[in-house]
């Protein structure tokens, strides 16, 4: 069970890396980052900390969010199906086309009222205008372009997201309980469900990051509060879940922070920094 932020002794801490999921941990519940937390990242950044975004999230979106930055933040997007650092493409990866159409497949002959977002990298693409769907899939994809019919998508697809209002867990294990033996069927929201190639996560993006850098797990913090980001806290000795986290990410993590609504990230690193 995590140990609460208070009981590590007040930084400055060694750290060069901060890792940090978006929704529900560093954006509030209304989506968007707290006012306190952009002093904070100039300090990092000018104590040559790495503040990195790591989302299901797509990475227009959260080049986006983050706009407002000068320069270029390296961003762990898509479940660490693309990580960019300094606006280059580091790592990515490709689904099957035979995966992508079983899942198309899939949500077409479902029972349940399922909408799909086929997350390439160029763009992210629907063929469902529902509103509900619409008004939810555009709250994570700024490039999102609606077609005819997905089965004609030609770009390089990262992940396929699906959306379900009344369940998503039960629809992970359930409709694609068989494709999770060979491929990551994650739990990313109460609503999503992200399916992706073997192997492939938010965790392993990190460590590409601390291969690239150079820095160890003794000098990286992560934040998360869902069960995408639990492969995440293992690449960091300082891994925090948010008191707003699912049960199995707060039983992960090493200490707990304040919630999301409460700015739990900024109050935990100004107590790491010292600030």
């Amino acid at each position: 069970m995590a140990r609460p932020w208070t009981s590590i002794p007040p930084g400055p801490h060694d750290i060069r890396l901060v890792v940090c999921d978006m929704d529900g941990s560093l954006l509030t519940d209304d989506g968007n980052v707290p006012e306190s937390f952009w002093p904070l990242l100039e300090v990092m950044q000018s104590r040559g900390i790495a503040f990195v975004p790591a989302s299901g999230r797509q990475y227009a979106t959260l080049s986006e969010v983050f706009s407002r930055v000068p320069g270029d933040l390296t961003y762990v997007a898509e479940n660490g199906n693309l990580v960019v650092q300094g606006g280059k493409v580091l790592s990515s990866t490709a689904m099957d086309a035979a995966t992508v159409q079983r899942v198309i497949e899939t949500v077409r002959h479902s029972e349940k009222n399922l909408g799909l977002v086929v997350c390439g990298l160029a763009s992210a693409y629907i063929d469902n205008s529902e509103p509900a769907f619409l008004a939810e899939a555009q709250k994570y994809y700024a490039r999102l372009e609606t077609v005819a019919d997905l089965m004609d998508v030609s770009d390089d697809v990262l992940k396929l997201a699906i959306c379900d209002f009344t369940d998503a867990e039960d629809t992970a294990g359930t409709t694609f309980r068989e494709l999770a033996e060979t491929h990551q069927v994650v739990v990313s929201g109460k609503r999503w469900v992200d399916i992706m190639n073997d192997g492939v996560d938010k965790g392993r993006g990190v460590r590409k990051l601390q291969e690239a850098s150079g820095v160890t797990p003794a000098r990286t913090v992560v934040f998360g509060d869902y069960l995408n980001d639990l492969q995440m806290l293992d690449a960091a000795d300082w891994s925090f879940a948010m008191a707003n986290a699912h049960p199995t990410v707060r039983d992960n993590a090493r200490y707990l922070a304040p919630s999301n609504q409460e700015h739990g990230v900024v109050t935990a690193l100004e107590h790491l920094l010292g600030i």
